[in-house]
């Protein structure tokens, strides 16, 4: 098959599994085309079969900012035309799903001419956050309701669509996954005496920093933990609540026992020196970075919200806490960094269920049925 891609070049969840998901196609001998705005954060080395192109929005001084949606939907058609695309993939629905209907229109209108399906893949905040705003929900709506299949990945956001949208199509949950070749526990020379000179347990929290992902939660639990056990906690990412967190680690005295390591590409080497994963995120429709933490055997300490409980089983693979229960949150890491035989059965029950749940060679075999089932069916117009 040949297959476009549409997704955000940023680091976020949406932007990973897409140009993973991009790479593995890829591997198995499909045509693969990644469209965004950038080059995204995963697509590095040369692959064969695999190609970027660039979204370009001229600014001109009529409109008040550049016009992506339409620069996007132009891209898809003409790639689509001199690729003949099957499949156009679009992660995200704002203004990805959009785009898509976009050019498909534009793409049937041609006498003769090949018209690729639409794929939507719902991610999270695109549903959440942004269709709270009454301003987006109709058109949304519309061209999801409009894609030859819509994808979520939690029943969690599956739910929550219907909900918020009151779309009638039929949306099937296929899970975030990972490269399990490339997830795992390995071994970094001095990496871990570096960060915990004194041999102290480590704690992770890697994020976007934005509001939602609560940053400063990660904080103020850190330093509950610290009045009980000494630890080092890192702080991975980087985005609007980073000052704030900073500042806050200042307030509760825990500044020298918290590192800010910025955005990193490849957190693998930091996953396999920690003991303990963080995530008090206020909504996680997924939670990739904890299935990342999860199948490099770190236990992850969790709000009880949206999809985790999908990815996290209570008390075997992390523990999860009600959002606003930071003590809780607190007093499961303590038992954890207390009780070593216990953290280690559940760093090992983690990657176990990463590596039988989601592998890619699980999951990416669902992207492709999707597609011909989609195929299999006469194009919308």
């Amino acid at each position: 098959m040949n297959v476009g891609i549409v997704c955000y070049a940023s680091i976020g969840g949406s932007g990973i599994i897409a140009t993973e998901l991009g790479k593995q196609l890829a591997s198995r001998g499909h045509r693969v085309h990644i469209l965004s705005s950038d080059t995204p954060v995963r697509l590095t080395d040369y692959q064969p079969g695999l190609s970027f192109h660039r979204v370009e929005s001229p600014s001109y001084p009529l409109f008040r900012e550049p016009q992506y949606l339409l620069s996007l939907a132009n891209k898809i058609v003409q790639v689509s035309r001199t690729e003949r695309l099957d499949i156009v993939h679009a992660h995200y629905a704002i203004p990805h799903a959009t785009a898509g209907y976009l050019a498909r229109q534009i793409l049937s209108s041609a006498p003769g001419g090949a018209v690729p399906r639409v794929i939507t893949t719902l991610h999270g905040t695109d549903i959440t956050l942004l269709c709270a705003d009454r301003s987006y929900t109709e058109t949304v709506a519309f061209c999801i309701q409009q894609s030859d299949g819509v994808t979520a990945v939690s029943e969690s956001l599956k739910a929550d669509t219907y909900r918020e949208l009151g779309v009638q199509c039929d949306i099937r949950v296929i899970p975030n996954f990972l490269d399990c070749s490339n997830y795992y526990r390995r071994e970094v020379q001095g990496l871990r005496a570096r960060l915990a000179p004194t041999g102290q347990p480590i704690l992770i929290h890697v994020s976007n920093f934005r509001a939602v992902k609560r940053p400063t939660a990660a904080i103020e639990v850190f330093a509950r933990v610290r009045q009980r056990v000494a630890a080092k906690l890192l702080m991975v990412g980087d985005g609007p609540e980073l000052a704030r967190t900073a500042t806050l680690a200042h307030e509760l005295g825990v500044a020298d026992d918290v590192d800010f390591l910025g955005e990193q590409d490849q957190v693998v080497p930091l996953l396999s020196v920690s003991d303990i994963f963080v995530l008090p995120s206020s909504q996680e429709s997924f939670g990739l970075a904890a299935l990342e933490a999860m199948a490099c055997e770190v236990p992850v300490l969790a709000s009880r919200v949206g999809g985790l409980p999908e990815v996290i089983e209570d008390g075997v693979t992390g523990f999860l806490s009600p959002v606003d229960d930071l003590e809780a949150m607190a007093g499961a890491a303590v038992l954890l960094l207390t009780d070593e035989p216990r953290r280690r059965a559940m760093a090992e029950a983690a990657r176990r269920v990463a590596s039988e749940r989601f592998c890619d060679a699980r999951i990416v075999p669902q992207y492709e049925a999707c597609y011909e089932e989609a195929l299999a069916r006469q194009p919308r117009r």
